[in-house]
């Protein structure tokens, strides 16, 4: 699952290539309540959902996704299910043209990351307003963590599929313990340690090392932070601005200390690799999965019912024990302690880990330090890419 997910995490790229394909559009005002209730006031369940998610981002048996079976049992909907998404801006680009011209793009429910292009997709109108109405699972059993993102204001347009942070992994043969964004800065680790190449992750952790929120972030803030990587650039102390082959350096001792995805973390460690994570003092990036509808769709109410259907404890157990990436529902760790019970072997010690691990349910003190991207308008993301490519690309 992750090498197939860290693979296509590419903000950075993309942003690059939407900025030269010129992707125009106009700012869209939050959605009035009756224009939402309008638009679903005529729609109704038509039997037939299709579903564009990343590469092995469900559970699977065989030939089978057996949370969709459930769902097509339930619903009496029948699901068309395609790995379609290889990175955001891919995606993003592929179906901007069908989108801007109002014509089909092949699916009603989609799975995006959080930053540049879900952002330009909602500035856009491209997607539409959810009833939440039609959402009350979500509404009962999403964690408070994932409601009203800054990003997506009252879920407007959004629910978590699934959850990630971008923290500090280190490798404890070399590292004792890591507490702070400044031990990136250790002059200890000259060479050895790993940054990202993508730019907003990048960003992210120069502004955590001084304290700087992102989502109050501006052009001065930018600047500050780009002249703290620019330091630990000059002092010798990155090895490499990594995409998704940091993991395999950090378990080599090429580098010792890295900015790390959870989900790489926790897969590595569930293999027997000695690896810690951690969520430093001053914060770390958590981002977010998320499905959300096209406003070309087909089959709206389907979609709307396998959002909010995922969201059941029980359906939600099985993602998460396939996936290994942060739950949106904090209900499924019980559930995961139940059947680590029910077995043997190595799926018992699996189950175990997944159940326990910080990686998959982080602590309320961990969540509270978490910050999201900065949400970039077309203007600020040139000057965005401006101040913090150079660092990493130059």
């Amino acid at each position: 699952m992750t090498t197939s997910r860290r693979d296509a995490f590419k903000l950075a790229a993309a942003a690059l290539a939407l900025s030269a394909c010129g992707v125009q559009g106009k700012k869209v005002e939050a959605p009035k309540k009756d224009a939402v209730a309008d638009y679903w006031a005529n729609k109704k369940q038509n039997g037939t959902l299709r579903f564009a998610n990343w590469p092995l981002y469900i559970d699977k048996e065989g030939k089978d996704y057996p949370s969709l079976k459930l769902f097509e049992q339930d619903k009496g909907i029948k699901v068309t299910y395609a790995e379609s998404i290889q990175d955001n801006g891919t995606w993003f680009g592929k179906i901007q043209p069908q989108l801007a011209a109002g014509t089909d793009i092949g699916c009603d429910l989609m799975v995006m990351t959080n930053g540049i292009q879900l952002g330009r997709a909602i500035d856009l109108g491209y997607l539409v307003a959810l009833d939440h109405s039609k959402l009350p699972t979500f509404a009962a059993n999403a964690s408070p963590g994932v409601k009203n993102p800054t990003w997506d204001p009252n879920n407007t347009f959004t629910v978590p599929w699934t959850v990630g942070v971008t923290g500090i992994a280190y490798n404890p043969k070399y590292v004792n313990e890591v507490t702070s964004m400044a031990d990136l800065w250790n002059p200890k680790y000259k060479g050895k340690v790993g940054m990202m190449l993508d730019s907003q992750e990048l960003a992210n952790f120069g502004m955590f090392a001084l304290g700087i929120d992102p989502d109050k972030s501006g052009e001065a803030e930018w600047k500050k932070a780009a002249a703290k990587l620019q330091e630990q650039r000059d002092a010798g102390l990155v090895r490499k601005y990594y995409e998704n082959d940091y993991i395999d350096a950090l378990v080599r001792g090429d580098i010792w200390i890295t900015m790390a995805w959870s989900g790489d973390v926790f897969q590595q460690i569930a293999e027997g690799k000695d690896l810690k994570f951690v969520v430093p003092q001053e914060g770390a990036t958590i981002w977010t999965d998320n499905m959300c509808i096209p406003k070309t769709a087909q089959n709206p109410v389907d979609a709307l019912a396998l959002m909010d259907y995922v969201y059941q404890p029980k359906i939600a157990q099985m993602l998460v024990e396939y996936i290994n990436f942060i739950t949106p529902v904090p209900a499924t760790q019980e559930l995961v302690r139940t059947h680590a019970a029910e077995e043997k072997g190595e799926d018992k010690k699996l189950l175990e880990q997944i159940a326990t691990s910080p990686l998959i349910y982080p602590s309320a003190e961990d969540m509270a330090k978490m910050r999201s991207y900065k949400m970039l308008t077309t203007a600020e993301e040139k000057v965005f890419e401006g101040i913090f490519q150079p660092i990493s690309q130059g």
